[in-house]
């Protein structure tokens, strides 16, 4: 029986239709597998692959775009400020995107994924200022961000716990192709096309990518329906009015905890990264104000979700969960860390190396290629091993010491190897620890529960990433200026407030030239300042990963309760659910 319909612990206050309503897509996908072929779930594999690929090729070329379209405005020190938001929101959006799939079905959700892609990169492609080039990559990352999720989301519903970190490295192999591909792409849309063309293009591709997923997700479901496999929620129920449906699923997804959370975490973080650009800094009243707003609104959103939320957000449960806070204050530690030393990374080795535009692409590939390769390692240990808490350990000491090498490399004078290096050995640990992290965590809930946890530590690493963006932005904001006036200070203020705001206008000074030089000096000791900073938190995702519980990673769903990926009750051996001391 499915893990939906039986008593557990976590729903045995609850009546079962209140569970079907809340977790119509978990039946629907258990349901769906009891109806796929072998040509069917071989279409299922392909339509992920597709899906994968576009979304690899899209990361490994539209992040090189960035930095020009923002200096296309003179605002090339907004970039944190932009990346913050596009972090941030979009995360928030991923417990909204994980509420759909299990209300609705998997299918509706990519729908609802792809058309925030789409609607993006038109308005990004479109946008005249630095505000609507920042509100279009927004909405973009919206769907991004929730094709990312329900890939994951995906790979647990067809995979079991030994087998699913290896898929999981395989559905990021095309980045491996793509870093390649994509740094040269990205290298020519910009010499001959422009960055709008860059975004505007995968304003066509997406679409035609994910159709044939979406389709036969649809197929399997609706067969499932026809079957007699699932039965209608009480929202169906022909009596109902329109604003009680819409009652419902609002309570459903919570949409207050969601709207508070994400006003709060954006209010918060953004002032970071604006407090130098905005006229007396902190002492702006808008900055004092939106930090004193997002203080209060993270408090509101506690009281909100543990006190009166239906279906909150962050359920008391996983609180409890010592899988899930260890799992998520390691992911958000590792992208704080991680943000700091690559927000400015791509405009430093612009600005620092004698490179072609190629070649600095190629290196922008380094970390997500390696990240890629060594993943699917991971994955092919924990298949055998069946284990994967010290892989993650270790993982996480092995990125601390990549973090902690650029410290020497990325001085102006660095070694161009030992930079390279140190990217490879950061996405050798972070592959495996993404993996790792994935797969502990999806363990340690019921299927019921699996898109919930998935998008919440998503949201949290998201988080993390976006402090240390907003800390990246504001050591930038603060340090940039003042070193500028160090070690170009014959220049007038406004020539170096130009040289601050545009890489371009850097770039247009040849190496050798005591402008050009100067502002070589003045990014090699900011961004010291970011990788020392970014060394010193990479120590906290080690200590955090040695308090996840180990599981055995067998032939069930999860390692919670003996089901298999249709819902119905396995045989397992009995260490299956015990965890190493």
């Amino acid at each position: 029986m499915s893990s939906i319909h039986k008593d557990s612990d976590s729903f045995q206050d609850q009546d079962s239709k209140s569970e079907l309503e809340a977790h119509l897509g978990v039946v629907t996908v258990e349901a769906a597998e009891k109806v796929y072929g072998k040509y069917s779930k071989w279409f299922l594999f392909i339509g992920l692959g597709l899906a994968s690929y576009i979304y690899s090729l899209d990361g490994s070329t539209t992040i090189n775009y960035l930095a020009f379209a923002a200096s296309s405005f003179s605002k090339h020190s907004l970039l944190a400020s932009i990346q913050v938001a596009q972090a941030v929101i979009p995360a928030c959006g991923n417990p909204v995107v994980a509420k759909i799939a299990d209300v609705s079905s998997r299918a509706t959700a990519y729908v609802v994924v792809l058309l925030l892609y789409v609607v993006g990169y038109i308005i990004v492609a479109s946008s005249h200022n630095i505000e609507t080039l920042g509100g279009g990559l927004v909405i973009y990352s919206c769907g991004s961000y929730g094709l990312l999720l329900l890939t994951s989301i995906i790979t647990a519903d067809i995979t079991t716990l030994k087998w699913r970190g290896l898929l999981s490295g395989l559905t990021g192999a095309p980045f491996i192709i793509n870093g390649f591909i994509g740094a040269n792409v990205s290298a020519s849309v910009l010499e001959h096309a422009g960055w709008r063309w860059g975004y505007g293009m995968f304003a066509i591709l997406v679409p035609a990518s994910l159709s044939p997923l979406i389709v036969t997700l649809y197929w399997a479901e609706n067969k499932a329906k026809k079957l007699g496999l699932v039965k209608a929620p009480s929202s169906s129920d022909p009596r109902r009015t329109i604003t009680q449906i819409v009652w419902n699923y609002a309570e459903q997804l919570d949409v207050v905890g969601l709207l508070l959370l994400c006003a709060a975490i954006a209010l918060i973080l953004i002032p970071l990264t604006l407090s130098q650009t905005v006229n007396g800094g902190w002492n702006n009243p808008s900055i004092i104000a939106m930090l004193v707003v997002g203080c209060v609104l993270c408090l509101v959103f506690g009281v909100w979700d543990f006190r009166f939320a239906k279906r909150p957000v962050v359920a008391l449960r996983f609180l409890k969960n010592r899988a899930v806070v260890a799992s998520s204050w390691a992911g958000f530690f590792d992208f704080v860390s991680g943000s700091l030393t690559t927000t400015y990374l791509y405009s430093f080795v612009l600005v620092v190396k004698p490179w072609s535009l190629i070649n600095t692409n190629y290196f922008a590939s380094c970390a997500n290629v390696s990240l890629c390769v060594f993943g699917i390692c991971g994955g092919i240990y924990m298949r055998f091993a069946h284990r994967y808490k010290w892989l993650l350990v270790v993982s996480h000491v092995i990125r601390l010491a990549g973090v902690g090498m650029m410290i020497h490399s990325r001085g102006a004078n660095g070694s161009d190897v030992e930079l390279v290096f140190t990217q490879i050995i950061q996405g050798l640990g972070g592959g495996i620890a993404v993996a790792a992290l994935m797969v502990g965590v999806q363990a340690s809930v019921p299927h019921s529960d699996v898109a919930i946890i998935t998008a919440i530590s998503a949201l949290w690493s998201e988080i993390g990433g976006a402090v240390g963006t907003a800390i990246a932005g504001a050591i930038w904001t603060n340090t940039m200026p003042k070193n500028l006036a160090k070690y170009v200070g014959f220049l007038p203020e406004d020539q170096r407030a130009e040289l601050f705001g545009s890489i371009t206008d850097v770039m247009m000074y040849p190496r050798g030239d005591p402008i050009r030089e100067g502002v070589i000096t003045a990014y090699s000791e900011t961004m010291l300042v970011l990788v020392v900073t970014g060394t010193a938190i990479a120590v906290l995702p080690v200590i955090c990963s040695l308090f996840m519980p180990d599981y055995y990673l067998g032939d069930t769903q999860n390692a919670v309760d003996d089901v298999g990926l249709a819902g119905e009750r396995v045989s397992t051996a009995p260490v299956s659910q015990t965890e190493s001391p």
